[in-house]
């Protein structure tokens, strides 16, 4: 199958309405309907987060709904010292040294996890991935949590999250069910009720939601379209991770009034959709780790400036040990069953096999 093609279905299998909507209105730079800015534009997205001043805490928008994970505390926050110094701590611990510290929990999983495949056994790696993100979160955290058990409940958590303030028509009990998601991963992360869970789980699911969707689409679009002979540079994760954009709509609230291009407005209480995905051109241009995008548009993938998302390092390197220790196999996909219930577009199993 088509790597483009094959990716398309994570889309429209996980919320079809939404991205139907998004793949309609691409050429339009911004689009606003009511209250709602629909921003494709590149241009418009780093204004959007650099030039407009947002409500952090909105419903409906990702930071409300980390909010009302994290127990109205935001780690992310820009204002307050303690959110300013936890955001440096959490940036120090993602850091070349701290990245290097957490190298050895993902590389030995790796080595165990896809040995089958030398083998001539097939092997998912959706769990994999699963398995991965959640010992390196559990590392990351310093807490004693099994790996998968943790990567299952913070998945549970973001997807109970999103479906109470993403678009589309509210489910019944979509609030309660978040609320019963969040206190099962944050009893997990601290069975003592110690009071750094809230933040602890905020960060275990930005770290396990986004891995847990990024590796297994970019594995398929290596597999589909053959990059292999690519796994040793460098570029190709980055290429990657801006093809796949495993964070595709960044739901935002201007907080005061702003501009974004050619003197489109933004009222207070306007809702962004800000759309990563045609801001990195993700939705035309292939990966090409010869010919890689700019590491200016590359790095939209994970946000800009104070927004900027500080596990960026974390997620390239990632990255780059699982394509590299697949590329020996030469990988092709036997199967894959997109995930309809994830917060983030992603496959439920992708199952590989050496070629």
């Amino acid at each position: 199958m088509n790597a483009r093609t094959r990716d398309r279905r994570v889309y429209l299998g996980s919320h079809p309405v939404l991205f139907a909507l998004l793949a309609a209105t691409r050429r339009r730079r911004v689009l606003r309907l009511g209250g709602t800015l629909l921003v494709h534009d590149r241009a418009a997205f780093v204004a959007a987060l650099t030039r407009v001043p947002l409500d952090r805490t909105a419903p409906g928008t990702t930071g409300g709904a980390a909010g009302r994970l994290a127990g109205g505390e935001l780690l992310f926050d820009q204002h307050g010292d303690a959110h300013r110094r936890a955001r440096r701590d959490t940036a120090d611990a993602l850091g070349a040294s701290g990245v290097a510290e957490l190298r050895p929990t993902w590389t030995r999983l790796l080595e165990r996890r896809l040995r089958p495949l030398a083998d001539g056994a097939e092997v998912d790696l959706v769990p994999v991935a699963a398995e991965l993100a959640g010992a390196t979160a559990a590392e990351l955290l310093g807490v004693r949590v099994d790996g998968p058990a943790l990567a299952r409940a913070a998945c549970d958590a973001a997807a109970a999250a999103a479906r109470a303030h993403l678009p589309g028509i509210r489910r019944r009990g979509a609030d309660v069910a978040a609320r019963a998601a969040t206190e099962r991963l944050t009893a997990l992360l601290a069975p003592d009720g110690a009071e750094h869970a809230p933040l602890a789980a905020m960060l275990a699911v930005a770290a396990i939601t986004t891995t847990v969707a990024a590796v297994p689409r970019a594995a398929a679009w290596a597999c589909d379209a053959a990059l292999w002979d690519h796994a040793h540079l460098p570029a190709l994760a980055d290429e990657l991770l801006r093809v796949t954009a495993p964070t595709p709509l960044l739901p935002r609230v201007a907080a005061a009034p702003g501009e974004l291009v050619d003197g489109c407005p933004v009222r207070a209480g306007d809702r962004m959709l800000l759309i990563a995905r045609h801001a990195l051109d993700a939705h035309r241009l292939d990966p090409d780790p010869r010919r890689p995008a700019p590491a200016r548009i590359a790095q939209l993938a994970f946000g800009i400036g104070p927004h900027a998302c500080p596990g960026a390092r974390l997620a390239r390197t990632q990255l780059g040990d699982v394509l590299r220790a697949l590329a020996p196999h030469r990988p092709v996909v036997v199967r894959a069953r997109v995930d309809r219930r994830a917060a983030l577009p992603s496959w439920r199993t992708l199952v590989v096999r050496a070629s």
